[in-house]
């Protein structure tokens, strides 16, 4: 996998097909790996590139938060390394965390938006002090624990009783982060800043994606997005929690290669 420099971290990141460029980021604790399966729908037309987001994966961690500025810094590198002035861009959860902030620091690089399982709101002080005392938590008793009891929360109930593969999958790109790396995107993330009037600034081709059975960010949080996002459209993933790209890889790659297809006529 090649690799750059930013900042205090060793970033790495995966390119895959060739032709147009778009960008797919990853939720936390997971890592590119986790696009894959739905990047098969985009590799004969686009080059897709699939970062490990700061922390995850093979990326190195820094020192202190990961905080959505320097996730958003890490990428504008990845682009520059990879000769990419403008792209469509795609994140799931925190990726959708980043991207608020890589609008918020370099929209002209921004050709389209997919939000996918994700919101623009920021902790709550109670979901601040969660992601705290879990930053803690890993580094006191390590990360197994702490895996296991995001697997409910992550993964809707159908992929959980009827794909033992998938769930197993998961764990282990969730094995690949250390307990330093854990606490210091939790802690990240819980800095982030809310991004509720950023969405109204938003004017490129947006897509706002949940699945059915995400309990994390749901369709009330996609919906709020929307009325507050002007031109976006929602689709909800049947039989999908939170990692809808990974748990419904076949629907959501349709989806995205026809979303893309649009962008590229237009």
């Amino acid at each position: 996998m090649p690799q750059i420099t930013s900042g205090d971290a060793d970033i790495f990141y995966e390119v895959l097909g060739s032709g147009p460029p778009v960008v797919l980021l990853h939720p936390f604790p997971a890592n590119h790996n986790l696009w894959k399966p739905a990047a098969q729908a985009l590799i004969t037309r686009y080059r897709v590139i699939l970062p490990d987001l700061r922390g995850h994966g093979d990326s190195g961690a820094g020192d202190g938060p990961a905080t959505m500025e320097k996730h958003a810094a890490d990428i504008a590198r990845v682009l520059d390394r990879e000769e990419v002035r403008r792209a469509p861009f795609v994140g799931v959860s925190i990726g959708g965390y980043v991207l608020f902030e890589f609008w918020r620091k370099y929209r002209a690089r921004v050709d389209a938006l997919v939000l996918c399982n994700t919101k623009a709101q920021a902790d709550t002080t109670e979901a601040r002090a969660v992601r705290l005392q879990a930053a803690t938590f890993v580094l006191d008793r390590g990360t197994e624990l702490f895996f296991a009891s995001m697997i409910p929360k992550l993964m809707g109930k159908t992929t959980r009783d009827t794909r033992p593969d998938l769930v197993e999958g998961a764990l282990r790109m969730m094995r690949t982060m250390s307990p330093e790396a854990v606490a210091m995107v939790q802690r990240g993330m819980a800095e982030r800043q809310d991004s509720m009037e950023t969405l109204k600034t938003i004017n490129v081709p947006t897509l706002l994606v949940t699945g059915d059975e995400d309990i994390l960010t749901g369709v009330a949080e996609a919906e709020l997005m929307r009325q507050n996002l002007s031109g976006s459209e929602i689709n909800v993933i049947a039989k999908a929690g939170h990692y809808s790209p990974w748990e419904q890889p076949e629907e959501v790659g349709k989806l995205l290669r026809q979303f893309l297809d649009r962008l590229n006529a237009a």
